[in-house]
C-alpha cells in the first residue's frame, strides 16, 4: 500500500486528525492563551497556531508509516 493510500484511508485519517486535534488544541491553549485572550491576532501568531496543529498531525503519520513499513519488513506484507 503505497504512503499516500495509508495516510488517507479513512480509519487512519480520522485517528491523526483526532490526534491533531486534541494536541494542537492543548499547545495552542498552553502557549498562547493569554495572548489570545487579549484578542490579539497577527500573521506570526497565526502562523504558529497552524503549526501547533500540522506538526502533531505530521508527527503522527509518520508514527503511522513507521508501523506499517515494520509490518511489511516483519509479515513480508
Amino acid at each position: 500500500m503505497g504512503y499516500t493510500r495509508v495516510v488517507l484511508h479513512p480509519t487512519h485519517l480520522k485517528r491523526t486528525l483526532l490526534i491533531a486535534f486534541v494536541v494542537g488544541s492543548w499547545l495552542n491553549l498552553f502557549n498562547h492563551a493569554d495572548v489570545l485572550l487579549h484578542g490579539v491576532m497577527n500573521a506570526p501568531l497565526a502562523a504558529k497556531l497552524v503549526l501547533n496543529y500540522l506538526t502533531p498531525f505530521v508527527v503522527s503519520n509518520a508514527g503511522l508509516l513507521a508501523c506499517q513499513r515494520h509490518r511489511h519488513d516483519v509479515d513480508g506484507r
